[in-house]
């Protein structure tokens, strides 16, 4: 392989490398974007929800809740920005690595032309090209003079190519440092916006506590109290599940005692069309935020309190309607005694849940559509919050709805 050959594909390797690293930090550099604009509007989405109860005047229990949530976010933003902030620092550093270096090879690349073309001058004559074939001992010796002038024109050629390539790159990595460094400074300043927020929520957060610690048992008690009316009610929501199941096995023959649904051919193509959307269901409210995720955890007050959640409680505006996450049947609307009113909906052997509405729009029995509205959630007039709690169980195991609605 001649020499201009093996130049050739050095540049080739380099271009591919280059290229190859610069898409894997864009993609990187986008995905975190993503991330950090969802995060922007969470944040709007839960200051929209406190305007909006501003004139309410809201239980401790819930205050602790929403700075909790809120504090959490913040966190995620600013680590987020700042992993945004140290990616383009990367960049940068990487960018004067590669200005640097392109320099030193325009500057080499130049020198080599320069003699390239006082020694191509030097020769150019038409007569000495002919005098160096005709001297050649045979034709062979001729042959290889002629390849060998013509390679040196070509390689002539590239190295001018070459020159010009290096140059642009040289200027475009050196406007995309100018622009990085640009965005590096508004992230940093966004950053320090975020962080004086969070210090005022922080400030707040602690007065609060300090406030609750002294009537502890208090709020023990309503912590607890909380947690006995959500298990009343998915007690309840478990009983018709296993109701459910133990008919669709009679009907179909089989032993009641069984623990898992006999499907129709109709009702697994549906439970088959909802596993293959998982992770991008739509959400059961319009707008709103998951103020208290699925499973069992610390209670935010009282760390010693451990509280489980079969489900996502999600706090919404006034007069949200509840819709249904994905096509299904109404299989029981609930009417539980001190509590507001529960709607199940079958998915094959999947269900989905939507406690704490105020109104209803579907009965037991009916067809329902991917976002169709089946009720209107609650809202407590003594604070002001529109809060709806949803649930997705697999027979009767429950499952975390964030691996299941898109982006929770």
């Amino acid at each position: 392989m001649n020499k201009i050959h093996v130049h050739k594909y050095s540049i080739l390797l380099f271009v591919c490398l280059f290229c190859a690293l610069g898409f894997s930090q864009n993609n990187k550099q986008k995905e975190l974007e993503t991330r950090r604009q969802e995060l922007r509007r969470e944040i709007r989405k839960i200051n929209e929800l406190r305007l909006e109860n501003k004139s309410k005047e809201k239980s401790q229990l819930s205050l602790i809740e929403d700075f909790n949530y809120k504090i959490n976010v913040l966190n995620n933003l600013i680590k987020v920005t700042n992993q945004q902030a140290n990616l383009i620092t990367r960049e940068i550093n990487s960018n004067q690595k590669k200005i640097s270096k392109l320099r030193d090879e325009l500057k080499q690349l130049k020198e080599d032309y320069a003699a390239m073309i006082v020694k191509s001058y030097k020769s150019k004559n038409q007569q000495s090209r002919i005098m160096f074939l005709l001297s050649s001992n045979d034709f062979k010796q001729a042959y290889k003079r002629l390849q060998y002038i013509k390679q040196y024109s070509d390689h002539q050629k590239l190295q001018g190519e070459t020159i010009k390539a290096k140059t642009t790159e040289l200027q475009d990595i050196n406007t995309n440092l100018l622009k990085q460094k640009e965005d590096k400074q508004k992230l940093i300043a966004e950053n320090k916006v975020t962080q004086k927020s969070l210090e005022r929520e922080r400030k707040q957060h602690e007065v609060l506590m300090k406030s609750i610690k002294r009537n502890i048992n208090l709020y023990t008690s309503q912590i607890n109290k909380r947690q006995r009316e959500a298990n009343r009610i998915d007690a309840e929501i478990d009983k018709i599940i296993k109701a459910a199941i133990a008919k669709s096995n009679k009907k179909a023959g089989k032993s009641s005692s069984s623990k898992t649904f006999a499907l129709t051919p109709a009702g697994r193509a549906l439970a088959k069309d909802f596993e293959s959307n998982r992770g991008k269901l739509d959400w059961p409210v319009e707008k709103g935020i998951v103020k208290m995720r699925y499973g069992t955890q610390p209670h935010p007050i009282n760390r010693s309190l451990t509280i489980k959640s079969n489900g996502v409680r999600i706090a919404t505006e006034k007069k949200a309607k509840a819709r249904a996450v994905f096509n299904g049947e109404v299989t029981a609307v609930i009417k539980i005694r001190n509590a507001n009113t529960v709607v199940m909906v079958q998915h094959g052997n999947y269900f989905t849940a939507y406690k704490n509405l105020d109104k209803v729009f579907v009965k037991k029995g009916d067809k329902v559509k991917t976002k169709q509205q089946i009720g209107e959630v609650f809202t407590n007039p003594s604070n002001g919050e529109t809060i709806l709690s949803f649930s997705i169980f697999k027979e009767s195991s429950t499952q975390n709805p964030a691996s299941w609605i898109y982006k929770m």
